[in-house]
């Protein structure tokens, strides 16, 4: 096989000026455009990431919040037990001091009534007592009729 020179060369040329129109005008833009699009993804990647950074800030942040408020709320309710186990205690308190007053004051009634019975007693026992005199003066009985009498103002005192 003979290598036919000229054409060899015209191929060459040939390729050489296509390589050269294919370099400034194809293979320019087309890796210019491969450029922008590596760019463009390392631009997504980093945006990506920092988007991944500040969601786990976030969610550590809420961890923290989530923390506090049950932090909060267990507070509340031991100054809610606090506070309960506090009135509670008050409340039997005042129902003692209460219950102890209104004791007190029944039996300030009771004695006042029993005095109140006594001296009414006494009043009653003292007119009797002058009454039978009065009769024993007037009738100047014997012993069984004095019995008699003073039984039977005994029980009118009874039924009175």
């Amino acid at each position: 096989m003979d290598i036919v020179w000229s054409n060899f060369f015209i191929q060459l040329v040939a390729f050489l000026i296509l390589f050269w129109l294919l370099k400034r005008y194809a293979f320019g833009p087309l890796f210019g455009i491969m450029e922008q699009r590596r760019q463009y993804v390392q631009e997504q990647i980093a945006t990506a990431e920092a988007s991944k950074k500040e969601a786990e800030q976030q969610l550590e942040q809420q961890k923290q919040a989530l923390q506090e408020a049950r932090k909060e709320a267990y507070d509340i309710i031991e100054q809610a037990k606090a506070t309960s186990s506090k009135q509670a205690e008050e409340i039997i308190q005042v129902a003692k001091s209460e219950s102890t007053r209104l004791k007190d004051d029944a039996v300030k009634d009771i004695e006042s009534e029993k005095n109140k019975a006594v001296a009414a007693l006494r009043e009653e026992v003292g007119g009797i007592s002058v009454k039978i005199a009065s009769k024993i003066i007037e009738k100047q009985v014997d012993e069984k009729s004095q019995e008699q009498l003073v039984n039977q103002y005994l029980k009118e005192v009874g039924s009175k």
